[in-house]
Formats: C-alpha cells, structure tokens, sequence
C-alpha cells in the first residue's frame, strides 16, 4: 500500500454492508409471493441475492416457472411494500454503530453509495437516522450509470468534497469493488454481507477482506499507520 495515501472518507455500500435490510425486504417478497398465489421462500435461501437487487431476487426464486408479466406484477407488489415498510426490521451490522461513531470521532468523513434507488434509500437512511450524518448519499438512479460504472463514486466524492484517491470503499458484492476500482479508490470486501454460496471474494481484487465492520477500524489502524 502506498505510503502517501491519506485517508479523508469511507464511502459504504448500504444493503448487506451498512445496514442489514434482509429481514424487510425478505418479508415484502413473501408478502407479494402470498398475493399472486406463489408459494412463499426460505429467506436463508435467497439472502445471497439482495445485493443484485428485487428483480433478481424474483428470477432467482423463480426462474422459468413465471411468466416476465408476472415476474413484473410481483416486482411492483413487493416494492410498493418495501416502501411502506421502509425499516420496520433493518438494523446495523453488529458492530457497524460504533464503527460510524468512532470514524467520526477521528474526523473522517462517511457516505453511502447504493444501487438502490433513491425512493427507498433516502427514506431508509432518514428511519435510521443517518441522513444528517452522511457527508454524500448517492444512490443507483442519482447517476446516469450504477455500480460497477464509476460515475456514481465520482459523485460521492463531488458531494463530500473529495478525492477519489482519498477513499476506500466497501460493500459485499463483485461490482462493488469493480466500482470502486474504476474510481481510483481502495476496496474492501465485507464478506459478512450478502455473499452468494460460489462468491469468492478473494478474487475480487479488493485490497482486504473485512468479516465484520469494526475490522474497517483495524484495516485503517494497521494498513495505513493511524
């Protein structure tokens, strides 16, 4: 690691890296399953997906079995839900609060860059009282182009005044380090996110894996001498 890289922002992915939303979003696809006359799902079985987004969780789950119509029906179902129960069960990552805490502590900035849209990330991030705290939320439609694009990180950087080289971002997903790669930043991988049984994240190029994220704190203590 270069020795001259200073450290001013950590930019998060949000599902399954800042904030596990699985038990909501989970509940919203059974509910819509339930309405449409589809057998519900083990959530264990589909929590891998979160990250690829609802419509993926869908296909996923059902494959060839529904037609792209009514894929499409539960799709909007489950997120009409999703929105009206924006965080009725998401929480922290154990750990993640006082994580937050101590970066602000240390006079680092933090923000969020999320494939999620900004109808569900803006009202989620206010639930958690995050909003005031972020120092840029930039979500999957703010920008032209989502991860793995680098457009949304370089906008994360604009908004929290920034440099690409000063950040690291981390997130749970292949084309979350692919994105933060593209935009010059350092990478970690938070492999207790929402991992799929055949991700192998060591291959993902990221400059270290992290299996929970007060080990954010120790990468930034050890790895770049603070």
């Amino acid at each position: 690691m270069a020795t001259d890289f200073k450290l001013a922002c950590v930019l998060f992915d949000l599902d399954g890296t800042l904030v596990d939303t699985a038990p909501d979003l989970l509940a919203c696809l059974n509910q819509a399953f339930r309405q449409h006359g589809f057998a519900t799902v083990d959530p264990v079985a589909v929590r891998p997906f979160i990250s690829y987004g609802a419509a993926a969780m869908i296909k996923d789950c059902l494959g060839d079995s529904a037609t792209a119509a009514e894929q499409e029906a539960l799709l909007n179902t489950m997120l009409e839900c999703y929105q009206n129960n924006i965080a009725e069960y998401s929480v922290f990552f154990s750990g993640m609060a006082e994580t937050l805490a101590a970066l602000e502590a240390r006079g680092l900035k933090w923000g969020v860059v999320t494939n999620k849209r900004e109808r569900f990330t803006l009202p989620l991030m206010a639930a958690l009282q995050l909003a005031g705290r972020a120092a840029c939320i930039v979500s999957g439609d703010t920008t032209a182009h989502p991860k793995p694009h680098a457009e949304p990180m370089l906008e994360a950087c604009r908004r929290a005044a920034v440099q690409p080289w000063e950040c690291v971002y981390v997130g749970d997903a292949h084309h979350d380090i692919v994105a933060g790669k593209n935009a010059q930043m350092k990478t970690l991988a938070a492999v207790y996110g929402y991992l799929k049984p055949d991700d192998r994240p060591e291959t993902w190029g990221a400059d270290a894996l992290i299996s929970a994220p007060t080990e954010l704190l120790t990468w930034i203590d050890t790895a770049l001498c603070y």
